[in-house]
């Protein structure tokens, strides 16, 4: 179902004349942006945002993409001529340039906001942006903790109070927040994904766990026997009644922001001195998995990545590792 083909049938099907009437009536300041008007880009930009949450897409996601549309909705607000489709494509050119030459965004955010508002106009049936090529993304290889590290972050604050030193139940924080860097590497999860955990999702016996991703597609995940020991201690443990696999001291579901500054703290307790968050969890995962021989498909699969190109990133990320094996050749 496209909602707004109608409008925009309508906009194509203008005669000349009213065309003309339109821009006499833009140059005595009558209208402003008949097209903007007419197709009613609030209403639009509110139907595809809930459209994203239907489709299953992340809050972040979401987050981002209202942005994105509604920054551009703002750049169109001042241009002048918006009488036709065309002048759309114009403004479109000018904003990238703008992007470019005025707010000096990187090219991985001109890739977005391309992608971001083609997929907006194809979901409003209006073809205005059919022909713009998308521009390369750079890729830049991801950061990543060694194995010995991975191990002094999950086991940081064994000994330690918790963060909450407050609370009574200080050693069940613990073990929770324990639970949590497990899976985040064993399992390869996005935050997202794990703060949107039941406990219906996990099998214990199997150690699996089916994850509802991106774009509503579902794949299922692995746990090692460690993590298998934590979840089931947890579980026994755990006195709140909530289908949600981590929830806080009030039984509500755990937060993405609570997550990313718990592994904060954790590195610092650790004597991490790198940049640690969720995501760099995830980018361990997959790169130590590629450097003790997994195949680049069985990854793609256990990451929940649409296209090979996207896994194939790690190829490259075990640079280290590649020279010490070709030094102990010793070749001359």
């Amino acid at each position: 179902m496209i909602p707004h083909s109608n409008q925009t049938e309508k906009i194509l099907k203008t005669s000349e004349s009213d065309l003309q009437t339109l821009v006499a009536s833009e140059s005595q300041g009558i209208w402003k942006n008949p097209i903007l008007e007419n197709l009613d880009f609030p209403d639009m930009i509110e139907e595809y945002l809930v459209e994203l949450e239907i489709r299953n897409y992340s809050r972040n996601t979401i987050k981002t993409y209202k942005s994105i549309i509604n920054n551009f909705y703002k750049f169109l607000l001042n241009e002048k001529d918006l009488y036709d489709e065309r002048r759309i494509l114009r403004s479109f050119k000018r904003y990238i340039q703008y992007l470019k030459r005025d707010r000096k965004v990187s090219q991985n955010y001109i890739y977005l906001v391309t992608v971001v508002v083609k997929k907006f106009f194809e979901f409003g049936g209006i073809d205005v942006l059919g022909g713009v090529k998308t521009p390369k993304r750079t890729k830049s290889l991801p950061k990543s903790l060694n194995e010995t590290e991975v191990k002094k972050l999950i086991n940081a604050l064994d000994g330690y109070d918790t963060l909450d030193s407050s609370s009574a139940n200080s050693n069940f924080l613990n073990l929770r927040n324990k639970v949590i860097l497990a899976l985040l590497y064993s399992s390869g999860l996005r935050v997202s994904e794990l703060v949107s955990l039941n406990v219906d999702d996990v099998d214990l016996d199997e150690r699996t766990i089916r994850i509802r991703g991106k774009g509503e597609k579902d794949r299922i995940v692995l746990f090692d026997d460690r993590t298998r020991e934590l979840i089931e201690e947890y579980l026994e443990k755990r006195d709140q009644k909530s289908e949600f696999l981590f929830v806080n001291r009030f039984g509500n579901p755990i937060t993405t922001r609570y997550i990313q500054m718990m592994i904060k703290e954790y590195a610092k307790v650790a004597g991490i001195k790198k940049k640690v968050t969720p995501h760099i969890l995830r980018h361990s995962f997959a790169t130590h998995l590629l450097k003790n021989g997994v195949d680049i498909r069985v990854i793609q699969q256990l990451l929940g990545h649409s296209n090979l190109s996207t896994t194939q990133i790690y190829t490259s990320v075990d640079m280290k590792t590649l020279k010490d094996v070709y030094d102990k050749a010793k070749l001359l």
